[in-house]
């Protein structure tokens, strides 16, 4: 079975956590923008960042990564949910 109820609400519950951490990631980077100094070189340029926004600014990346990857395997599962119903089907009739 494709869909159920369970799966819909752990589903809601994934996306909701995901949203969360781009949030609190953009929180984390506004200190970014608070404390830029022209003098410390180009804006976002990995120079003019502190420890802190250099971890957060990768972490965003890897983040974004994450959410790629999981979004290709969540495609890649429902397309073999996709074809194993509907072609596994002609070939039995």
């Amino acid at each position: 079975m494709i869909f159920n109820w369970k799966k819909f609400l752990i589903g809601i519950l994934v996306v909701l956590l995901d949203i969360l951490v781009y949030i609190l990631l953009g929180v984390m980077m506004m200190s970014y923008d608070d404390s830029y100094d022209e003098s410390k070189g180009e804006y976002w340029s990995l120079e003019s960042m502190t420890t802190f926004d250099k971890t957060v600014y990768f972490s965003l990346m890897f983040w974004n990564i994450i959410n790629i990857i999981i979004g290709l395997c969540i495609i890649y599962l429902f397309s073999k949910q996709i074809r194993k119903k509907y072609f596994t089907k002609q070939f039995y009739l």
